[in-house]
């Protein structure tokens, strides 16, 4: 009678479910988490410890979380996940930035605009609310996505104490002398009815009219006698000096032209429509600007050097008035005529070198576009439905040359995508050179560690060029610009930084609301008549831009500067800079010591995602459908330096990777299932050949992942890692000790040395994938056998793989032959099996015949050869002994001979062996399964 020996097989079996249902299965692990306060065991395990902080950089309270919130938020947790198994007390406390006229946008659509339809109370309490439940909805996705972090005490711009710390934050930036008051062009968005911050502004292609413009010479002998010409050869015809410009709606504004005073001037004598005149253009850009005026028969009469010509009167185009020609180095050759029309009140270069001639700062423009009642000719035109009135206007006084339609970019409202306008307001700004913040900012950027480097060049050239940052809006949801200023001179109180923090403590107390109903007289007493409390608010990028204070500062757990501040690479515009000049103001040193930006998302094709286009990912659906490991994984195989690929197709294939590592993990816990580490790890010198290499490789493999961690490169750890899982040990090691840990005897050294190294392996590798696959990781160390703390959060890099000796015969070096042979030689069964020769490998005996040094290499195995390659025999002989029959493998030096083998089948392990059927009681079973069986077990070294 046969008996039933699959019985004696070492079958594997585990709870740990095949498939994830993640979106099933997260949630539920999510509730353990939090009824766990793993957060909190986690500072508690970590106290003490060295401190590493990545200051987060709040995202704005409005709206759903999308596809860039969650590539930002996980690749925060990777690093720090990460950094507590390195040893490091890494607390993370989110934030959210919370004021501002996105959310002032959205309350207007709700109850009207403040002041119109509420009260500026009401709506700044609606803003407050609506706010609030944005940050509820948003930390609600966050947490899903795995996020581990203090939710419970997040930073909220509009907390009152984090209000009044922006307060102190401002009046601190002041008692430095960085603070400034001007009307200075600022960006303003018609829109917005405010000014914009340079990160609130981009760029996007725009239809504009190009005009150029004759501003005629008032004196043209004097004009002339600063040329160098020949004398009683004036030329003939009125006498002008031609602008180029793109924005004809700031001609009402003019107050002079600017020419390079090292650029050469011509005065050409020519005739356009049948009147000869003189125009003065830039000599290099003569031979275009001929042939844009259609200009066919023209020559110079004199020329001259731009600074001969400073301080020549020129007639206005279409006003009463004549304005000067000045100097200024912006003035350049790329483009246009070589001079350009100048309106300090709409331009800040124009702005800047007006300064320098005292001309008038003139803004005719309202907080709407719209042209002021009193503009001579516009008054009540909005800026860019005037320009064809202009046009007109210069065409009635014979003063347009040229005009053509050009597609150009132009600065935009990121938030309504309508272009804006540059207009000089009464402004609060910090100023870049009033107290040397540009110089100092700028030798604070050398000390960051920018990732990857060319941020530093990048921050560097937008620091070196961008003019003092407007930091006052004017706007009803926002911390108030608590100053006090004198009526008539304009001065701040003496007693400012006195008052700001008295301001600030009420606003502690009250919130913004404080200073909004404050009566000057309760701080000023009798002097209150004499002042005027202002009612800008700050910029939002003010209110982000201090948290180094108002969180790094104030929190105990946390320190200043950060070790790391991690964004998308448009904040080098935005936070990073913000937050760099407030520091710089405020504490002389940046607020972080490196600085790691990521890409944007786009779709497969490269794409912008928009709704319109129908390509958008949202986090919400992926989480729901796919699981947030997915999402995770999926980050973490992206180069996210650069634009981050994402569609469902890319996810689908992200999900197989994800299978490949949860079924390895799966693999290895259900060949633990009887084992118990107390009781049965098997010393590493008693350990076989085969399982000493596998514990080496996840030793080298470890040190390969810590340092990728240490510097950010998750793709190389998701890389290698999958690599390991399928090449290194689903191709080879778990391939190979199958048939040991299935066959052998259960509690013998053979099995108990894989499992002990499988044990190993498994404790290395749910660390790994602890911080990428958080849901995953974590369910994994719940089957681990052994005792074990509540969380593979609360644990650090695993400490138990043992290197391999360089110097022992069984090396590394070794064993890579080894798999070079193996998969030389499985290529050939392969063949072997597709002609149908053999059925499964275990139907082959194999012969190789080697050079001497795979002969070396392959005799060290000895019978145990055959488990590496999985056949019934396998025999190495000297590679001058090989039949013609035998086949040269893929590998010079080893040629291999398949014979399809005449024993007969053990019943248990399938190997064909020819002790099969000597055993009287186990008459179906080889030699080693009978001892596997009935006697001590089998006795193995190698594999």
């Amino acid at each position: 009678m046969t008996m039933d020996y699959k019985k004696t097989l070492n079958l594997p079996n585990t709870a740990f479910p095949m498939k994830g249902n993640l979106a099933q299965r997260e949630p539920e692990r999510l509730k353990k988490w939090n009824d766990a306060d793993l957060y909190k065991q986690i500072r508690q395990e970590f106290a003490g410890r060295p401190k590493f902080i990545l200051h987060d950089g709040p995202p704005y309270a409005n709206g759903e979380i999308h596809i860039g919130h969650a590539v930002n938020k996980v690749l925060k947790d990777f690093i720090i996940k990460s950094k507590s198994l390195s040893g490091f007390d890494a607390p993370y406390v989110p934030g959210w930035d919370c004021h501002g006229l996105p959310i002032e946008l959205q309350v207007e659509k709700k109850i009207g605009k403040a002041g119109v339809k509420v009260s500026p109370a009401v709506f700044r309490k609606a803003c407050r609310e609506y706010a609030g439940k944005q940050v509820n909805i948003q930390k609600e996705a966050f947490i899903r996505l795995g996020i581990l972090g203090d939710w419970e005490r997040p930073y909220l711009t509009m907390d009152f104490a984090f209000e009044a710390d922006i307060v102190r934050s401002l009046g601190k930036i002041n008692q430095n002398a960085h603070i400034a008051k001007g009307a200075k062009p600022v960006h303003w968005c018609t829109d917005c009815g405010s000014a914009l911050a340079e990160a609130e502004v981009e760029y996007e292609d725009k239809h504009s009219p190009a005009v150029d413009v004759r501003f005629q010479v008032v004196d043209e002998a004097g004009f002339l006698s600063h040329c160098h010409h020949v004398p009683e050869h004036d030329g003939s015809g009125p006498l002008s000096v031609v602008i180029w410009t793109t924005t004809p709606w700031t001609l009402p504004a003019n107050q002079g032209v600017a020419l390079n005073p090292d650029l050469e001037y011509a005065v050409v004598q020519c005739e356009k429509n049948g009147n000869k005149e003189r125009l003065v253009v830039a000599e290099a850009l003569l031979k275009d600007a001929m042939l844009r005026y259609d200009i066919e028969n023209y020559h110079v009469i004199a020329y001259c050097k731009g600074a001969a010509l400073e301080r020549q009167l020129l007639q206005h185009p279409f006003y009463d008035r004549q304005v000067p020609i000045i100097l200024g180095d912006h003035v350049t050759t790329e483009a246009g005529t070589g001079a350009v029309h100048t309106a300090p009140g709409h331009g800040q270069d124009d702005y800047v070198v007006g300064l320098k001639y005292g001309l008038s700062v003139d803004n005719p423009v309202g907080n709407d576009g719209v042209f002021l009642p009193n503009t001579e000719i516009f008054a009540g035109e909005h800026v860019f439905s005037a320009n064809d009135h202009v046009l007109e206007v210069l065409e009635q006084q014979g003063k347009l040359l040229h005009h053509v339609a050009i597609l150009h970019s132009y600065p935009h409202c990121w938030r309504h995508k309508t272009p804006i306008i540059f207009r000089a307001t009464p402004q609060w700004f910090i100023s870049m050179s009033k107290n040397k913040l540009r110089e100092q900012a700028l030798d604070e950027v050398k000390r960051v560690a920018w990732i990857p480097e060319w941020g530093q060049a990048r921050i560097e050239s937008m620091m070196e060029g961008r003019p003092d940052w407007c930091i006052s809006r004017q706007r009803t949801w926002g911390v108030p610009i608590t100053f006090f200023v004198h009526k008539e001179t304009g001065e701040l109180h003496p007693r400012t930084a006195e008052l700001v923090e008295q301001v600030a403590q009420r606003i502690e107390q009250q919130g913004i609301e404080a200073w909004f109903e404050l009566d000057p007289a309760e701080l000023l007493g009798d002097e209150a008549e004499h002042y005027e409390k202002m009612t800008d608010t700050l910029d939002v990028w003010f209110d982000s831009g201090v948290t180094h204070a108002c969180v790094l500062e104030k929190r105990e757990q946390l320190h200043f500067p950060a070790d790391l501040y991690l964004e998308g690479s448009d904040q080098h515009r935005g936070w990073f800079q913000s937050s760099l000049l407030a520091s710089v103001a405020m504490n002389d040193v940046a607020p972080y010591k490196a600085v790691l930006t990521h890409g944007f998302t786009v779709d497969a094709e490269g794409k912008k995602m928009s709704k319109s286009r129908g390509n958008v990912v949202a986090p919400q659906s992926v989480m729901k459908d796919l699981g947030a490991d997915v999402l995770r994984l999926w980050v973490a195989s992206t180069d996210y330096r650069g634009e981050m690929s994402v569609s469902d197709e890319i996810l689908r294939r992200t999900s197989d990777g994800y299978r490949r590592l949860r079924n390895t993990a799966r693999f290895l816990l259900s060949n633990l299932d009887d084992f118990d580490p107390a009781q049965h790890l098997v010393e590493t010198k008693n350990l076989l050949a085969l399982d000493r290499w596998v514990m080496d490789r996840a030793f080298t493999l470890q040190e390969e992942v810590k340092a990728a961690y240490e510097t950010y490169q998750f793709q190389h750890i998701y890389q290698k890692v999958h690599h390991f899982c399928v090449i290194d040990l689903g191709g080879f090691y778990l391939d190979i000790i199958k048939d040991r840990q299935y066959t052998a005897k259960a509690d013998g050294l053979a099995r108990r040395s894989a499992q002990t190294a499988m044990y190993h392996v498994l404790e290395a590798l749910t660390r790994w994938l602890a911080p990428i696959i958080s849901y995953t990781a974590d369910e994994i160390w719940q089957y681990m056998p052994g005792q074990r703390s509540q969380s593979v959060f609360l644990e650090t890099w695993y400490q138990g793989l043992v290197k391999l000796d360089d110097n022992a015969a069984l090396n590394r070096e070794f064993w890579q032959k080894v798999m070079t042979v193996r998969a030389a030689v499985g290529k050939e069964l392969e063949k072997s099996r597709a002609k149908g020769d053999i059925g499964s490998s275990l139907n082959a005996e194999l012969e190789l015949y080697c050079n001497a040094e795979f002969l070396d290499t392959l005799s060290q195995l000895s019978d145990e050869l055959r488990f590496i390659f999985i056949a019934s025999n396998a025999t190495v002989m000297a590679e001058q002994s090989a039949p013609e029959e035998a086949i040269q493998t893929e590998i010079e030096g080893v040629k291999l001979k398949v014979v399809v083998s005449g024993h007969e089948k053990c019943m248990r392990c399938w190997h064909q062996r020819p002790d099969v059927g000597q055993h009287a009681e186990h008459p179906e079973l080889c030699g080693r399964c009978v001892e596997n069986v009935a006697g001590e077990g089998e006795q193995r070294q190698y594999a």
